[in-house]
């Protein structure tokens, strides 16, 4: 994963405040318990940043409209 962000700055992973500001929900409806957000993240800049995107820094809140890329969680074998 971290060779993957090296060369593609961000992923999606599937976290969203739409539904109320600043109580963030994974896409399955769980509430975050921990986060790995940048310094002075979240900090919806602008208004607007709504989904959660994981940088080489940790994580950031960015617009649901910006493109790129995105991960899915997958049970281990």
């Amino acid at each position: 994963m971290v060779t993957f962000l090296k060369d593609h700055n961000s992923v999606w992973i599937g976290l969203t405040d739409r539904e109320n500001e600043g109580t963030w929900k994974w896409v399955d409806g769980t509430t975050l318990t921990t986060g790995y957000w940048r310094s002075g993240e979240p900090n919806n800049a602008g208004s607007g940043e709504d989904c959660a995107a994981m940088h080489p820094e940790g994580w950031n809140d960015l617009p649901c409209s910006d493109t790129t890329c995105w991960v899915c969680e997958k049970p281990a074998p």
